[in-house]
């Protein structure tokens, strides 16, 4: 029987999503709570507590490969939570079920006496805060910069490529100036960037304090030892190899303060903003011939229009954007809120996650895909420009005010606004001005294909 899927996440878009996947799928996160619970019976160990055996180099090995899950470990880690497993009830508590499943594999492995320290003085959701944090660190480090960074630099490319390639530009939807191609895209080229550096700089926080977040019952077993220190250590080990960094909170409930986790999501969101309007200007290009789309040979535009060749990669991003915000909006405004010490409506919202960025992954990679499939049309751009020399009015009565011209926005707001104004029709108005051979020359030279300021040195592009 085909296989159902409530969301085309893991439906229709499955095999783009699988990095992703890899790294904060329930696969992974799985992984992650065991990887927690067997680096902190580590350090127990590194902590020569009394009545802690020491462990062997062997059994230290084996900690460190056990949250490399088979298929079969997850199969047991799923009967143990919800059928009952090694003549076990069902415990009906994932993180339990974690617990048991490491205590099942030590026993198995011949290292039984150190059973009774799986977990120990943790809650569940000091476990689950260094989870999240490993997978939000891991897709965001690992899947979501990285694909970020792709689409920056063909931007990048693209900007210097059309550096010097004149367009008319609008203000209001109305021609206003020249400008270039190559710069417009610099524009969100740069914008991009700056946010960016701002995600690589981002830090995810975790705790490890117990049921109320004091160590309570840490010290009530071992007053002597630093147990803040000690969950530092922790945090250390997690942190190896991370581009993402966690970090401990200093203070916090039974659960982690989600501040952090709203940084970063906020953070993603205003990412998306900007490549939403990225979208829209796209699609405005595409519309209006500016921008041409490369025709894929077997691909359909349309069920009954054959010509048609849609810019459906920038449409296809527009409305996973929009998902992606909507959601990590929500994640942004709930996760930070609990009432008193905690209460369980995080749970459900926190396993969504991964649907966030999935929507986010969706959208960047349809807008590269989009862009390697557009070229910039020069000769419609040039025959656009053609069409508006009144865009040149700017410069002239900048030029003429500055050669003391009197009322000179006034004179070229009567001669250009409301009305089709040609190149020529600007070269008799210059002409019919008593002005010096010096500034009559300025006001000629006008063109709209080269009145475009610095846009060609700001795309990135030769002066």
């Amino acid at each position: 029987m085909r296989e159902d899927f409530l969301s085309p996440l893991d439906g229709r878009y499955k095999n783009n999503l699988a990095d992703l996947r890899s790294v904060c799928g329930e696969a992974a996160f799985a992984a992650a709570r065991v990887r927690a619970e067997s680096v902190w019976l580590l350090l127990l160990d590194s902590l020569k507590l009394n009545g802690f055996k020491p462990m062997i180099a062997k059994e230290k090995l084996f900690l460190e490969k056990i949250s490399s899950l088979s298929s079969t470990d997850l199969e047991i880690l799923q009967k143990i939570e919800r059928q009952g497993y090694n003549g076990r009830p069902a415990t009906n508590h994932d993180v339990k079920a974690v617990e048991y499943f490491i205590a099942d594999k030590l026993t198995e492995a011949g290292f039984g006496e150190h059973v009774n320290w799986i977990h120990f003085a943790l809650t569940s959701e000091d476990v689950n805060s260094l989870a999240y944090g490993q997978i939000l660190s891991a897709a965001t480090g690992e899947v979501l910069l990285p694909a970020l960074e792709t689409l920056r630099k063909e931007l990048a490319l693209r900007a210097r490529k059309y550096a010097r390639c004149a367009m008319l530009a609008r203000t209001h939807g109305q021609p206003a100036v020249p400008t270039t191609f190559g710069k417009e895209l610099k524009v969100f080229e740069s914008r991009l960037a700056r946010q960016i550096e701002q995600l690589k700089k981002q830090q995810i926080s975790c705790k490890a304090g117990g049921a109320v977040g004091s160590y309570n019952a840490h010290l009530a077993v071992f007053p002597k030892v630093n147990w803040p220190a000690a969950a530092k250590r922790l945090i250390a080990q997690l942190n190896k190899n991370r581009k993402i960094k966690l970090f401990l909170s200093p203070v916090s409930t039974q659960i982690d303060n989600r501040d952090s986790y709203a940084e970063l999501f906020d953070n993603l969101r205003r990412i998306n903003t900007i490549l939403l309007d990225f979208s829209q200007d796209m699609w405005r290009y595409i519309s209006s011939g500016l921008v041409k789309q490369k025709a894929v040979a077997g691909e359909v535009g349309s069920s009954t229009m054959p010509q048609k060749v849609n810019p459906i990669d920038f449409e296809n991003a527009e409305g996973n954007l929009g998902l992606s915000n909507a959601l990590l909006s929500f994640f942004s405004q709930k996760l930070p809120v609990s009432r008193l010490q905690r209460d369980l409506s995080d749970s459900t919202v926190l396993r969504n996650v991964a649907a966030g960025f999935g929507y986010c992954l969706l959208a960047y990679r349809s807008l590269l895909k989009g862009l390697k499939k557009t070229d910039f049309d020069t000769v419609a751009a040039r025959t656009e420009l053609n069409h508006h020399a009144e865009v040149l009015a700017e410069g002239f009565q900048t030029i003429l005010r500055a050669s003391g011209v009197s009322h000179a926005y006034e004179k070229l707001k009567t001669f250009t606004r409301g009305r089709t104004v040609t190149a020529e029709d600007l070269k008799k108005f210059a002409e019919s001005l008593d002005l010096d051979p010096k500034t009559k020359q300025k006001l000629l030279s006008l063109d709209v294909g080269s009145y475009i300021g610095l846009a060609p040195k700001q795309a990135g592009g030769k002066q």
